[in-house]
């Protein structure tokens, strides 16, 4: 059965890149983005290989056991096919893609998804992400190293753990089947959005309900407004809907519109990477899949990171800590400046300190019992007292003292 809704794909360069590496397809029933690296034309010539293989699945499926099927075969195909082309043009070592791809069967999504590139679910006013990233960072946030906030803005948050490479001719590929229904929207994007756009102004752009079309161009805007460090491509399916249905015509784009006119620049001597000696240098690469020694390398970097982070947090906090003893210490001590007149069962005493407590903490101690008696002070007099009198010193307490006296007598 063909896929009944609206969908389109767009793919910009960003601010940044001189090239763009993604590659994004959007059929009748298959829509997929692939985001390439490994050095100026090897990203390219990567997500393009993967593009061009998966859109042959662009039919409709009897079963979504089917189209699961057909989508680990093409990316096995993929892979091998990324080896094959290595083997013949030595001098993209080192290349590889990200692929997340949808296939619409009836009522049903199927996804499969290796690398950070992402699929998201829209759905009655939430967006939720259905695919993990196979990264570095993800890894520490599963384990609960780092929050998904640090996750953001973590110096390695781009070191893939899975990719489609030349270097595994068997990748670990996840896939999944989940029900779809009208109105549901899915994105397919490439980490140039989803990396700088976050999940709330995503949920907001898709909310308004405009067009497919409308929609991807809000999204691109809101990533390009943030800076695009990175290519960005983004594939939107509207299931069923109010906007016009899909027109049955293939859209591609990004490098595998153009596959034809790829130029591969020969290799460079003397500039090898992690995992080849002949690697195409990057134009400043985000994507790699390291070797072990260097995984643990980054692993004790993260700790050495975490500690020096616990270290700061404990510093910041003591610096706090001494703050405000010190500021509590300095309010102590002015209260100990100030005394005032008041009462002790039957007598006028001075007071050194504030009438307030903090708590348990009295702020006052008995300075002079003065001798007089409340029954002898005029009924204000006396109800001053009761109440307590501030003097800014012990001289001017004394001074209120001797007013009392004065007062000793008269009429109430």
């Amino acid at each position: 059965m063909v896929f009944q809704g609206s969908s389109v794909a767009i793919s910009h360069t960003g601010k940044v890149r001189s090239n763009n590496q993604d590659s994004g397809y959007s059929g009748s029933n298959l829509f997929a983005v692939a985001d390439g690296m490994g050095g100026h034309a090897g990203g390219d010539v990567a997500s393009s290989i993967a593009v061009g293989r998966l859109q042959t699945l662009d039919v409709p499926y009897t079963s979504t056991a089917d189209a699961e099927r057909a989508l680990r075969d093409a990316i096995a195909d993929i892979a091998a096919e990324l080896i094959d082309t290595v083997a013949i043009r030595p001098e993209l070592a080192g290349m590889g893609t990200t692929v997340s791809a949808l296939v619409m069967v009836d009522e049903y999504a199927v996804i499969a998804h290796i690398g950070d590139s992402r699929a998201y679910l829209f759905r009655d006013g939430a967006l939720t992400q259905i695919t993990t990233d196979h990264t570095f960072v993800q890894r520490l946030v599963d384990s609960g190293r780092i929050t998904p906030e640090e996750a953001r803005y973590h110096p390695r948050r781009s070191v893939l753990m899975r990719v489609l490479g030349d270097m595994d001719p068997d990748p670990e590929v996840d896939t999944f089947i989940m029900p779809t229904q009208p109105g549901d929207r899915w994105l397919l994007c490439s980490d140039g959005l989803s990396g700088v756009v976050d999940d709330t102004h995503t949920a907001k752009a898709l909310a308004q309900g405009l067009a497919p079309g409308r929609t991807a161009d809000v999204l691109l805007k809101q990533a390009l407004d943030a800076g695009a460090p990175d290519n960005v491509t983004i594939v939107l399916v509207d299931v069923g809907g109010q906007h016009p249905l899909f027109s049955g015509t293939p859209t591609i784009v990004g490098s595998a519109s153009t596959p034809t006119g790829i130029d591969v620049p020969a290799a460079r001597v003397g500039r090898g990477g992690w995992l080849h000696p002949n690697r195409q240098a990057a134009n400043e690469p985000t994507h790699y899949e390291p070797a072990v020694e260097f995984l643990e390398e980054l692993i004790e970097e993260d700790r050495r990171r975490a500690r020096r982070r616990r270290l700061g947090w404990l510093v910041g906090l003591l610096v706090v800590i001494a703050l405000l003893i010190g500021g509590l210490f300095a309010a102590y001590q002015w209260t100990q400046t100030r005394y005032f007149v008041g009462a002790d069962q039957d007598s006028v005493v001075i007071y050194h300190g504030v009438q307030q407590n903090i708590g348990p903490l009295t702020l006052s101690t008995l300075y002079e019992d003065t001798g007089i008696l409340l029954t002898d002070l005029p009924s204000f007099s006396r109800s001053s007292v009761e109440a307590t009198i501030s003097a800014g010193s012990l001289a001017e307490a004394q001074q209120i003292v001797a007013r009392l006296r004065d007062t000793m007598g008269t009429t109430p």
